[in-house]
């Protein structure tokens, strides 16, 4: 087994393998790399309990933890213990997805989903990792007599009981009776995918599992370390009797249609998207992108010079850099990952980018369209990321400077719609500050035009940001750009992870299936709270456009300034009368000048104070 130890050696002869933490790990990679670690050591023993004849083979301990370290920590911490035969299965699947002529491989097999009492059990994973549920628990099917396993991470009640909460819509029960969790368990189907990892994997599945009519009621998705996926889902929509014909069809239609997508894929954007974009195509030696002849963006690479890196990402990173004597950021798309799809949307983003001028939208410098040096150049925001401020750097913002950020995207929001551009991402990571704290909208490359009809069908974006009908694969307008516009408010108002306690698919079905949404903070302003609801409405005709939206920021900014006002009024009489009493009191007592006062500010170091009232 597993054990930790005083050295990184493995040594199989011996059958035990010594595993340590870095002393440089902080507190809490080492706790996680410590469960993970306990997690692994349960699941080896309980398959040499069980007398699985693959747990005997010799390496079995080296493969076992190898494949635990190809993917993420919380891997370890959401699976089921008491199911180990799971692991073996992910292992097998992923094994498999090597060979490209297994890709992609399936499992599917009918599973038997319990409520969840309470998440307060004894035996219950408690992790304080956002990315990892809270409430998990390792033997909560133990006491249970089930005809079908259990799924292998959990089960959907756990996210109805968090969207149920996060709403108020009903009391939850804390206690039932084992009679009880048999009586409602449900019976579903757990497909579990492998293949090689590609953009918008995630998408192209839960598009075509809807397709044939699965409702996908939760989904994990693991990324490993050498570029391959491992995608389990839970659904409802087939019937219980026709295991084998579910995964036939998964393998005949469904998922061999997304094979033929990606070795297919489009050398152009759809002309739903605009007429003029069937032009947009790739080449082996060039990517050529319309232009009207009005204007000159192509860069010659050699006057560039790269810098530091900013950012680096699966398919391209970030540079600080020079161009003619300016400061720019230079985006670069990794040669090794470029394919047809990547090419057309870093066609797609220059191709809006060039024409989009506005103090609230990134500035676009240039490009170099040129296979393998793809790059776009835009001028460089040296303050960064709002995420990176309040996710990374921990800051916040006081209301009044909330507000203003808010007012700079809307309005740079409000540019881009009313140049029928739809962003399609728009999420705390894309708003980019400079050295002035003017907040600015970037990142177009999932951007598009708007079509004639004004609604489109392509989906894309962050989970946690999006919109319900874009989750959905329906047809959609700009109003999926307010919805996650509304998300973004809730971050500045909170600092915080949407849906930090669940996995980003988890979170889309919460918000489609039931009504999830961001809990609003006790004592928010309540026109705050009223734009917070309307922009994240379900049914998009109810929310508002940005021009609306700017309105409202700009009132309620007023309103504030007004208070300020106030209040600095009312301190500078405080002052006032505290200065005119202490002189009275000084010349009775002849006391020294000042001694008693309070530390108040005066003149214009009272702001601060006023501020932080805000």
């Amino acid at each position: 087994m597993l054990t930790e130890g005083n050295n990184s050696s493995c040594g199989s002869g011996s059958g035990v393998q010594h595993h340590t933490t870095s002393s440089s790990s902080s507190p809490a990679q080492s706790r996680l790399q410590r469960q993970k670690l306990e997690v692994y050591n349960e699941i080896l023993r309980r398959l040499k309990d069980s007398g699985n004849e693959e747990a005997m083979q010799p390496g079995f301990h080296d493969q076992l933890w190898a494949h635990f370290n190809r993917l993420p920590t919380w891997y370890a911490l959401d699976v089921n213990v008491e199911r180990a035969a799971d692991v073996l299965m992910h292992k097998r699947l992923l094994h498999l997805a090597h060979d490209p002529a297994n890709r992609p491989s399936i499992e599917v097999r009918l599973v038997q989903v319990h409520p969840t009492s309470n998440g307060n059990s004894a035996d219950t994973f408690e992790s304080d990792d956002p990315g990892i549920e809270s409430g998990q628990s390792s033997s909560k099917y133990s006491s249970r007599q089930s005809i079908h396993p259990p799924p292998a991470f959990g089960s959907s009640p756990n996210l109805e009981a968090l969207a149920l909460e996060a709403n108020n819509s009903e009391d939850i029960e804390e206690e039932q009776s084992a009679h009880a969790n048999v009586q409602y368990s449900r019976h579903m189907h757990e497909i579990t995918i492998s293949t090689d990892d590609k953009p918008k994997l995630l998408s192209q599945l839960t598009a075509l599992l809807s397709e044939i009519g699965l409702n996908i009621q939760e989904a994990h998705a693991f990324s490993t370390t050498d570029g391959f996926s491992l995608d389990v889902f839970v659904v409802e929509g087939w019937p219980h009797e026709e295991t084998e014909k579910l995964k036939a069809a998964l393998e005949r239609g469904v998922l061999k249609k997304i094979e033929r997508q990606v070795k297919s894929s489009p050398q152009s954007v759809s002309s739903v998207d605009k007429p003029d974009q069937a032009k947009m195509k790739s080449e082996l030696d060039y990517l050529t992108i319309p232009t009207d002849g009005t204007d000159v963006w192509e860069i010659d690479p050699k006057h560039l010079k790269y810098g530091t890196q900013i950012a680096s990402g699966s398919y391209g990173e970030l540079f600080k850099g020079v161009y003619c004597s300016q400061e720019v950021a230079i985006k670069v798309l990794k040669a090794d990952h470029v394919n047809s799809e990547l090419q057309r949307e870093f066609a797609q983003e220059v191709y809006i980018m060039r024409k989009v001028r506005h103090k609230n939208v990134v500035q676009f410098i240039g490009a170099c369209t040129k296979p393998p040096g793809l790059c776009i150049v835009t001028e460089f925001m040296s303050g960064g990321s709002v995420y990176d401020y309040l996710h990374k750097q921990k800051g916040f913002f006081k209301f009044p400077t909330l507000l203003k950020v808010a007012i700079d995207v809307s309005k740079g929001m409000n540019y881009l719609h009313q140049h029928n551009i739809i962003h399609r991402d728009l999420k705390a990571a894309n708003l980019l500050m400079d050295e002035n704290c003017t907040v600015k909208v970037a990142d177009f490359g999932v951007a598009r035009v708007k079509a004639q009809s004004g609604v489109m069908t392509a989906e894309t974006g962050t989970y946690r940001w999006m919109a319900p009908e874009v989750i959905e694969h329906k047809p959609y307008d700009h109003k999926a750009d307010v919805f996650s516009f509304g998300i973004v408010l809730w971050e500045l108002l909170t600092g915080k992870l949407p849906y930090e306690y669940l996995t980003p698919l988890q979170a889309a079905i919460g918000v489609v299936q039931k009504g999830l949404r961001p809990t609003i903070p006790k004592n928010t302003h309540p026109k705050y709270v009223e734009l917070l609801e309307r922009s994240w409405q379900q049914d998009p005709t109810l929310r508002p456009d940005f021009s609306e939206i700017i309105e409202i920021l700009q009132q309620l900014a007023k309103e504030i300034i007004v208070r300020i006002r106030g209040l600095e009024q009312d301190l500078d009489r405080g002052i006032g009368e505290a200065l005119g009493r202490r002189e009275t009191t000084d010349d009775d007592n002849d006391a020294p000048s000042g001694e008693g006062l309070p530390h108040m500010p005066v003149g214009r170091d009272k702001r601060p104070i006023l501020f932080k009232l805000m």
